[in-house]
Parts: C-alpha cells; sequence; structure tokens
C-alpha cells in the first residue's frame, strides 16, 4: 500500500520575468493593488488593473489596522464598489480563465492580497515577487 503524500500548497509568489511572459501570452491578469496616490507619484503599469487593496478589504468587511485606515482615508465603500471588484476578479479569473496576478511596490501588500482572494476561493491567484520594483526591471 502507497501512502497518500499531502497535497501542497501552490506559491503564493511568481518572479516578475515568469509573470511578465504569462502576461504576454495573454493567460494572466495583472491586478494592481496599490493605493491611487501612489499610482499618480510612480505612475501606473499599462497592463494591469487597479483594484487597491485597502478597498478591497473594506469591500469584503476586513477590519483595516489604523494605519491602513489613514492611508486609505476614505468612506466605506457601497454595495456598487463591491458588485464592481467582484465582477473585474471574476470578469479575469473566471470568464477568461486566467490567472490573477497581484502586483504592488515592493511585493508586500500583493501578498496579503493573494491571501484574501485564496480565503475566497480564488486559486490561480499570485503574487509577483518583488513589485512594481521588480516588474520594471529590464529584461
Amino acid at each position: 500500500m502507497v501512502a497518500a503524500t499531502p497535497t501542497q500548497e501552490p506559491p503564493l509568489e511568481i518572479q516578475a520575468e515568469t509573470a511578465k511572459e504569462i502576461v504576454r501570452l495573454k493567460i494572466a491578469t495583472l491586478i494592481d493593488v496599490r493605493q491611487p496616490t501612489e499610482l499618480e507619484i510612480e505612475g501606473e503599469i499599462p497592463e494591469a488593473e487597479s483594484v487597491p487593496l485597502f478597498d478591497l478589504k473594506k469591500i469584503l468587511g476586513h477590519k483595516l489596522t489604523e494605519e491602513e485606515q489613514e492611508i486609505l482615508d476614505c468612506d466605506l465603500p457601497t454595495e456598487k464598489d463591491a458588485r464592481l471588484f467582484l465582477s473585474i476578479i471574476n470578469k479575469h479569473h473566471y470568464q477568461k480563465g486566467n490567472v490573477l496576478l497581484c502586483l504592488c511596490n515592493s511585493g508586500k501588500r500583493s501578498l496579503r492580497a493573494v491571501e484574501l482572494l485564496r480565503s475566497m476561493g480564488y486559486e490561480r491567484v499570485f503574487s509577483v515577487a518583488g513589485g512594481v520594483r521588480a516588474w520594471r526591471e529590464p529584461g
């Protein structure tokens, strides 16, 4: 009798070069979880859909830390915001069968976004290791 091996969880991150390639092949959608002010200061990634992490957390009813609330500094999202978020994610994840790649400045917040989305049942979600900095590196 062969002992069953435990199912291994998929990694939370993929390297920027791999992420760029699967976006280029149109089998992945890039989700930028940075806040709008960061996009204004540091610039947008043309291939990415913007879904700020702190907005996402509030939409899903998660409590923000004091620091997150200060950064967000806005009202509670509406039901319309929640529907819009879910339609964006579902459009790419289910209708197109795409992998979702979350991206932030350094890769830390995008890991939290991946954990949050996986807890909601989205299995093909990964963080881009090194974030925007790694994404913008030539190669």
